[in-house]
């Protein structure tokens, strides 16, 4: 079995950024330079780039637009893209442009229809975000939360024909606390799609430990990378050797 590792590039504003716990005034800028970040990450192994268009997220709509289109220009590898992503329209438009595949989040949860939709015309190529505050689905840039259970989504989501799940606990995400792992190998058993590990990823040991949890739970796919690869207390050889 091999993880699937994909490296964060999250923009806001035009730059890379991270986000502590998904607080727009806690962002942390790596560079200004996305479609350069995405070479170095091109270089460095992976096979995918995970783009995260945060302004987007809190408009909901596109907003850098720009800085995502030079990422696809400068890389070879898949790239998949969430954030502001709210309708059909926008979905075709992205895939056109050369996006691998669009990550509904906020209009998976409040509009489960464009899911099944999305899925019949564009087969393979839609992933889910579910962004989660102790289970419960977050949305709107994790700015809302509601009352409905990530792993009701899950399931509710899964028979649309997505390519997977991307889930995220929001309390972890850029904190490099490790994952949350016990509440996605959770999800990853309640589903029979691939499921994505998102928030908290401090080091190699916790690919380790992700690589051991998925002997359990098949339906574990890799994991999202973020600050612990922008600050080096991950290196991209060693994350890469571990899957």
């Amino acid at each position: 079995m091999t993880l699937t590792l994909y490296p964060a590039i999250d923009l806001k504003d035009g730059a890379c950024v991270r986000l502590l716990r998904g607080e727009m005034d806690q962002a942390t800028v790596y560079g200004e330079d996305p479609g350069k970040q995405a070479q170095a990450w091109e270089a460095a192994g992976f096979g995918w780039i995970h783009v995260v268009d945060l302004n987007g997220a809190f408009a909901g709509r596109p907003v850098n637009g720009e800085a995502v289109r030079a990422i696809l220009a400068a890389v070879s590898v898949p790239v998949q893209l969430g954030g502001g992503i709210r309708d059909l329209a926008g979905i075709e438009s992205w895939l056109a442009a050369g996006v691998n595949r669009v990550i509904l989040g906020s209009a998976a949860a409040k509009n489960p229809a464009l899911v099944f939709e999305a899925c019949q015309k564009f087969p393979g190529r839609i992933v889910v975000g579910i962004d989660a505050k102790a289970g419960m689905v977050a949305t709107e840039g994790w700015a809302e939360t509601s009352n409905l259970r990530a792993a009701d989504l899950a399931v509710r989501l899964q028979d649309a024909g997505i390519a997977g799940i991307i889930y995220t606990d929001i309390a972890r995400d850029g904190m490099k606390t490790g994952l949350n792992l016990e509440e996605t190998a959770a999800l990853a058993d309640a589903v029979n799609v691939p499921v994505i590990a998102s928030g908290g990823v401090a080091g190699v040991a916790d690919i380790v430990a992700l690589k051991a949890a998925a002997r359990q739970s098949p339906n574990l796919n890799g994991a999202i990378l973020g600050r612990a690869l922008y600050d080096g207390s991950l290196k991209p050889a060693e994350a890469l050797a571990a899957c």
